[in-house]
């Protein structure tokens, strides 16, 4: 069954490139002095505006799994924009110094939303985006920091996580949240406890924010890594059949939000 889902995903993807002309490049911007740079991407055959979809990378930084799913979101007809959290050629050589990279930025929250608010800056200053059509996703690391973006007060329309990290430290910040939240969860991940959902719950119900929670069942941590192997009691473990199903939902989602079908 699974071999049967990453074919169709596989086909899919293919058939979607085969219509596009991607285009991308580094972007150099600033937050404050600090000198970052991202991955733009879209589709040059479409003429004139389009949303815009803010890419955040997981704690080893801006790496080829955030190129490509940016690349992916180009050939759907989006611009997006995966940004740079730790800065212009600061990238992880090991877990171990991901793990004090990201753990500084989940420590200091609002370094977190400076940080990637000056990327959603960046990503508005593009001339193929249409400023108010935007929406961000993030990927473990980075799912916690697109829900800081929200939380920050930003106007976006849609907020969607892979397997990111829910907890906040200052949880009445989501009356802030101005767009709809697409919580998508691996069932069995071990890095987020029953504690952690019911506050996430109380938060999002406390600020009545409209948002969505999809769990995969047998998945853990990083299913849409494929880098992570496959060995799920490792906690971290990637599985076709949850990363395609979650790539489904959120261009659902994303058709729901800014109301235009994509083919």
């Amino acid at each position: 069954m699974k071999t049967v889902v990453v074919a169709m995903f596989v086909v899919m993807a293919l058939a979607v490139s085969a219509h596009a002309k991607v285009k991308s490049q580094l972007v150099e911007y600033k937050d404050g002095d600090t000198v970052l740079e991202g991955y733009l991407s879209y589709d040059d055959a479409i003429k004139g505006k389009r949303p815009g979809i803010l890419v955040v990378h997981a704690w080893m930084g801006l790496d080829d799994n955030a190129k490509k799913r940016a690349d992916m979101l180009a050939g759907l007809g989006y611009t997006a924009f995966a940004v740079d959290i730790y800065g212009k050629g600061v990238r992880p050589k090991s877990p171990d110094e991901a793990g004090k990279l990201a753990g500084r930025y989940k420590g200091d929250r609002k370094l977190l939303r400076q940080r990637v608010n000056a990327g959603y800056t960046a990503m508005l200053a593009q001339p193929t985006v249409e400023s108010g059509k935007t929406a961000a996703i993030g990927f473990c690391f980075g799912g916690t920091t697109a829900l800081e973006l929200a939380r920050s007060g930003t106007s976006v329309n849609g907020i969607v996580t892979f397997h990111g990290g829910l907890d906040s430290p200052a949880p009445a910040d989501a009356k802030n949240i101005k767009g709809k939240l697409l919580v998508l969860h691996g069932a069995a991940d071990p890095y987020e406890s029953p504690a952690d959902f019911t506050a996430f719950h109380k938060e999002l119900a406390d600020a009545k924010v409209d948002w969505q929670l999809v769990e995969y069942g047998g998945a853990v941590h990083c299913f849409t890594d494929q880098t992570a192997g496959t060995d799920v009691s490792k906690g971290c473990a990637y599985d076709p059949v949850a990363d395609a199903r979650s790539w489904a939902a959120m261009r659902s989602f994303f058709d729901e939000i800014f109301a235009k079908k994509k083919k």
